[in-house]
């Protein structure tokens, strides 16, 4: 009995592919997409204006070479500009020739769009700023420690004169990081837009992701900055505490001679409270949470 379900089964399997080779070679209608990419400007021209990502083509064929041209690599529909500078319109059915990996296997019944427009203009090159589009989410406790590092920060750009005129920077595609808990690099594509080139065509960005903590800097001296010499400034106190925020090994390194702490003469020349708020300057990367006292009293001196 078990060898007669093995032959069941096999004679199943033989007349399902029987029946799947002679219903593939009948002839079949189908429609695909296709990218469409422009080819062969002259040299030093491009076009600026915007063309379909994509083109619909109609096809008749064998069900099997259809069925193979699905599996295939998807192809682009290239189109040859040619000779020629201005506005031109290309009927793109006319460019089968020059696609045989298409025309010679299935037939063509119909190309949409069945012309395109563009204009033929001459290039331009600049560097431009590169502005990342990222959205970054850490997991709980952590954060960047530093600035974002983008390498190359500029590059150059090559384009129809007209869509250069308005380029002031490139976008990079955007991307979204999640639950970040240490420092990573990535590799980011640039946005594309029609008939602009990019060299490179992508950039590197590094993240200095780490733990988040908060230290306590005493005993900062307030330093008064332009007393005239016949003044003397006295601060009470004339030494404050900071709190700052920043990544743990950035943190775990900071020193009290790192942190700056003044108050112009001018200043208190023209303050009307009796007290002042001194200026912070803080080391690379640290954020300050607040300091103690806020504000410094002061007397002033003053000498024949």
């Amino acid at each position: 009995m078990r060898k007669n379900i093995h032959i069941i089964i096999l004679s199943l399997l033989f007349s399902i592919v029987l029946w799947v080779s002679i219903t593939m070679l009948n002839d079949y209608y189908t429609t695909y997409n296709f990218p469409l990419k422009l080819v062969d400007f002259p040299k030093g021209y491009s076009s600026a204006v915007e063309i379909p990502k994509d083109i619909s083509v109609k096809l008749k064929g064998q069900g099997w070479k259809l069925f193979t041209l699905n599996l295939g690599v998807l192809s682009v529909y290239k189109v040859s500009v040619g000779k020629g500078r201005g506005k031109k319109v290309l009927n793109l059915a006319t460019f089968l020739g020059e696609n045989q990996w298409l025309s010679s296997v299935v037939e063509v019944i119909n190309v949409q769009p069945n012309t395109i427009s563009i204009n033929v203009e001459r290039t331009r090159t600049k560097k431009l700023k590169v502005i990342p589009q990222i959205r970054l989410d850490f997991k709980q406790g952590y954060g960047l420690a530093a600035k974002l590092k983008i390498s190359p920060d500029t590059i150059k750009v090559t384009g129809p004169r007209s869509t250069m005129r308005k380029l002031k920077s490139i976008l990079t595609n955007e991307i979204m990081l999640n639950e970040l808990d240490k420092s990573i690099q990535k590799e980011i594509t640039l946005m594309d837009i029609q008939g602009v080139t990019y060299s490179p065509d992508k950039i590197n960005i590094t993240l200095d992701v780490q733990k988040i903590v908060e230290m306590n800097i005493d005993e900062i001296i307030v330093e008064v900055l332009n007393v005239p010499r016949n003044r003397e400034v006295v601060l009470l106190p004339n030494k404050i505490t900071c709190s700052v925020r920043g990544g743990i090994d950035v943190i775990g390194k900071l020193t009290n001679d790192q942190f700056k702490a003044t108050v112009n003469y001018r200043d208190i020349i023209y303050d009307t409270s009796g007290s002042i708020q001194p200026k912070i300057i803080l080391p690379e990367n640290t954020t300050l949470l607040f300091t103690q006292p806020e504000r410094v009293q002061y007397v002033i001196k003053r000498y024949k």
